[in-house]
């Protein structure tokens, strides 16, 4: 009978949601993989060859930005709806400007290999099989983006789930049978992702027949360039925690604090997966002049990202134990403000797609710089006086600082495209939920060392819940009132 209604609800679903919500699980299966080969990787790797790696992929995100500009984001899909007759020529023309970038960049490499060894901190070889990386993968994101464009998603988890599957397999009998574990570890990643982009690389140019057109390059580089200090700073505010850490205290400090980014990253995607899927809708839905449907679609995902975020924060020390081993648990005190960091990355990522959709990438990118600039000054001198610890709190400060400052332009927006509609989005809704996850952050971070106090306030949590299910629902409903 329950199996019976689950089929009928989810046969009720739109393809939207269906989409959104299976692109979801596919990010669940494949940081689940991850995750779950995390303890392996901490215990053939020492914590030098983790953080190491965790450098790798580090630099990995800063070049992409420069290399393919992020092409294959919000404006190849707004792309696809401007170019709808020539869907698959623009994508082409667009792979082809990002591969020509990427050996525009590779060629300086070259040129002078000693100088950027030294900046990488990395092998040349490291560097090399990066640019093998960056050369290929856009053509995994266009394919990906096209494909959740038009609401399609079982090749996406057919092949996304095997490219993982086969490539952490790879790498752990590769760090395992060879002395070289970084290098391992690296190549055999690299391999696998190589032959999956590669194949969609060539297919991509075969399908589309189109390596030039003016206006399609003119397009994207109008679009992507301003948005470039956006990336940078997006990027500045994911990752360079890491890199802080690593130059101010070490890199076994770095592997503490990304085994613990590892583990909270699972939500990250999750919201990822979302926002991608949503992005079609939103667009689309404003597209055809109707934005007041949008509320009542994200208003149960503004709830389910913020429960989900509490019940990461309340099993840190449990998952750290399991995933990473008891040498590492003194990382769980990052990953509530982390966590935290993530339900603020949606909020900020739904205000952020009506900036996108109507090509306001200036505004983003201040958004952005500003955010980005404030975690830098607030991560040196925390990093210097608190430790690693500190990063995980100038992260939760800085995305509540876009989240903000995203608003801010966002209702610029609606106020002057929409003469009657006062918010595309249930705002109070977001902000209470926001202040709960603040609140449970808090206390969580207070009683981890208690363990009878924890699981006493999550028998707590849950018996409250269910007394007071009806006021909760009630409560949420009167959120919904304009």
């Amino acid at each position: 009978m329950i199996t019976k209604t689950i089929i009928n609800k989810y046969s009720e679903m739109s393809k939207p949601v269906k989409a959104a919500l299976w692109y979801a699980i596919c990010n669940f299966i494949n940081k689940g993989i991850a995750l779950l080969t995390t303890p392996i990787f901490t215990r053939i790797l020492t914590e030098e060859q983790y953080g190491t790696f965790s450098i790798f992929q580090s630099w990995f995100n800063i070049l992409i930005i420069f290399t393919s500009l992020n092409i294959f984001m919000s404006g190849y899909i707004k792309g696809l709806i401007l170019y709808k007759d020539d869907k698959d020529g623009f994508t082409s023309s667009q792979l082809s400007l990002t591969t020509c970038i990427t050996l525009i960049f590779f060629i300086v490499y070259v040129i002078n290999i000693d100088f950027w060894t030294k900046i990488f901190e990395l092998s040349p070889l490291l560097i090399i099989i990066m640019f093998l990386e960056l050369l290929v993968m856009p053509a995994f994101e266009f394919w990906i983006a096209k494909k959740r464009f038009d609401y399609e998603y079982k090749k996406v988890i057919i092949i996304s789930i095997s490219m993982n599957v086969i490539s952490l397999i790879l790498s752990i009998l590769a760090v395992l049978n060879i002395d070289y574990k970084v290098e391992a570890r690296v190549f055999s990643e690299v391999l696998v992702k190589f032959l999956f982009a590669g194949t969609l690389f060539i297919g991509i140019f075969i399908k589309g027949k189109k390596l030039y057109n003016r206006e399609y390059w003119k397009y994207a580089l109008k679009f992507n360039l301003p948005l470039i200090p956006h990336y940078l700073s997006n990027y500045i505010l994911n990752q360079s925690d890491r890199l802080m850490i690593s130059k101010m205290v070490g890199n076994v400090q770095t592997a503490y604090y990304s085994v613990s980014n590892t583990i909270s990253n699972v939500m990250m995607l999750l919201v990822l997966a979302i926002n991608n899927a949503l992005t079609p809708y939103i667009y689309k839905t404003i597209n055809d002049n109707h934005p007041e449907k949008i509320k009542n679609k994200i208003n149960p995902i503004v709830i389910l990202i913020g429960l989900l975020s509490i019940i990461v924060m309340i099993f840190a020390p449990e998952v750290i134990s399991i995933f990473a081993g008891s040498s590492y648990l003194d990382a769980i005190y990052v990953i509530p403000p982390i966590t935290a960091s993530v339900y603020f990355i949606f909020i900020y990522s739904m205000y952020s797609n009506v900036e996108y959709y109507y090509q306001k990438t200036g505004l983003i990118a201040i958004a952005t710089t500003i955010s980005a600039i404030l975690n830098l000054i607030l991560n040196y001198f925390g990093i210097k006086i608190f430790g690693y610890y500190a990063a995980g709190y100038t992260t939760l400060i800085c995305y509540i600082c876009l989240a903000i400052c995203h608003y801010i332009f966002y209702k610029k927006i609606v106020n002057e495209k929409f003469d009657k509609l006062k918010d595309i989005y249930d705002v109070k809704l977001m902000v209470i939920v926001g202040i709960f996850v603040l609140v449970m952050m808090i206390l969580m971070s207070i009683i981890y060392r208690f363990i009878l106090i924890r699981y006493v306030t999550i028998i707590l949590i849950v018996i409250f819940a269910i007394l007071k299910k009806n006021l909760i629902i009630s409560s949420v409903k009167l959120l919904k009132k304009d």
